[in-house]
């Protein structure tokens, strides 16, 4: 090689060397401006990609600022902002309103915002609600066929229990539940149904019930609620076509919710029933039910397949225990989830005579989170 060709192979190798050091200077520098800026809080993160619309204070923006006639919620209003789980709320976070049946004007953020911020923002929106008083969403578990759930709702229910063996018998129930602030709740219970009969088939309304319920305890750090609740069973069904007890009955009883794991969950009711009939026995009801939620595609159809074990017994000498098992499964059926179906089979452990296995199916519409008709 000559002078010359060594002399320009020289200079290409230091200026290679040369920009290598520089790079790996700029790569130490950038990593250390990195490692010094520190994560952005909750708050930072609502301001840069959720503020312009939902405004500062969570109260949504003017209609002139943002240039759209949608009404924006107030996350200020505990009534509205703690009812749902996170998972409801990340999932219009991810993929936009379109995830749960809302306008598509509330953008997708999954290409511009990681999982972490998305949390961090959701986080900033909870932090609107300061009355701690209300029990958060992620504490409404899936409602079982038999066992009472302890977190308040606004709701409407169809149930109905189909007899599967001897003469044909339909029992029904329209429950209507209505929240009142943080921790309360009302109910009525409205049973109707028909049973064929020696003289034909015979149908009626039952006994109808008024109840209050309310919320003791509540703690989303250990995933924990308990209420308690009152209900007054009027005698308003026909005794003698078997549509009503002819007495009254009060019913306290107390229901308590845990979260377990992996989406999974426990819920227990026990009370006593109290009759105002002389020759009517007192009776015991202890109910569990176990379950766990699983989503199609991460947000899209929850499924809960749950168990219960019910147990009750009459408060005399010599009465013993009833024990029935209800594999069922729940299923929601609109976009928004607030319409679910549930179905299972009631099944008599002992003391059989006189106790067949029934078809139990409900219907429920959370009326608050949208129209009958809405939300598909």
């Amino acid at each position: 090689m000559t002078t010359h060709h060594r002399s320009w192979a020289a200079a290409i190798m230091l200026s290679a060397l040369a920009c290598l050091l520089v790079a790996i200077q700029l790569l130490a520098v950038s990593a250390s401006q990195e490692a010094a800026t520190p994560p952005r809080r909750p708050k930072q993160v609502y301001q840069v990609a959720c503020s312009t619309c939902h405004g500062a204070d969570g109260k949504g923006a003017p209609q002139s600022r943002v240039g759209f006639a949608l009404p924006l919620p107030d996350f200020t209003d505990c009534n509205f902002a703690t009812r749902e789980p996170d998972s409801d709320w990340l999932a219009v976070i991810h993929d936009g309103g379109p995830a749960r049946a809302f306008d598509p004007l509330m953008p997708a953020f999954a290409e511009a915002l990681s999982e972490v911020d998305m949390r961090k923002a959701l986080a900033h929106v909870r932090s609107f609600c300061a009355d701690t008083a209300w029990p958060r969403g992620d504490l409404n578990l899936p409602r079982p066929l038999v066992t009472e759930k302890a977190f308040l709702e606004d709701e409407a229910v169809f149930s109905s229990s189909v007899a599967t063996e001897g003469e044909t018998s339909v029992s029904n129930k329209l429950v209507y539940e209505k929240r009142i602030g943080a921790r309360n709740q009302v109910e009525i219970v409205v049973p109707f149904g028909f049973r064929e009969t020696d003289a034909g088939v015979a149908h009626g309304i039952g006994d109808v019930a008024i109840g209050f319920k309310r919320a003791l305890f509540h703690s989303l750090e250990s995933g924990t609620i308990f209420s308690v609740t009152g209900e007054a069973v009027l005698p308003t069904g026909d005794e003698q076509d078997e549509f009503g007890k002819g007495y009254g009955i009060f019913e306290p009883f107390v229901t308590f919710g845990q979260l377990l794991p992996s989406d999974s969950f426990v819920q227990f009711q026990g009370g006593i029933e109290l009759p105002t009939g002389e020759d009517a026995a007192k009776e015991a009801f202890w109910r569990t039910t176990v379950g766990k939620t699983i989503s199609q595609r991460r947000f899209g159809r929850a499924w809960s397949p749950m168990i219960e074990v019910i147990g009750f017994k009459e408060l005399e000498e010599g009465q013993k225990v009833n024990w029935d098992v209800v594999p069922q499964l729940q299923v929601s059926l609109s976009t928004r989830q607030h319409i679910l179906a549930n179905v299972g089979v009631r099944i008599p452990v002992n003391e059989r005579d006189g106790r067949g296995t029934q078809v139990l199916f409900y219907v429920l519409w959370d009326w608050f989170d949208g129209g009958l008709f809405g939300g598909w």
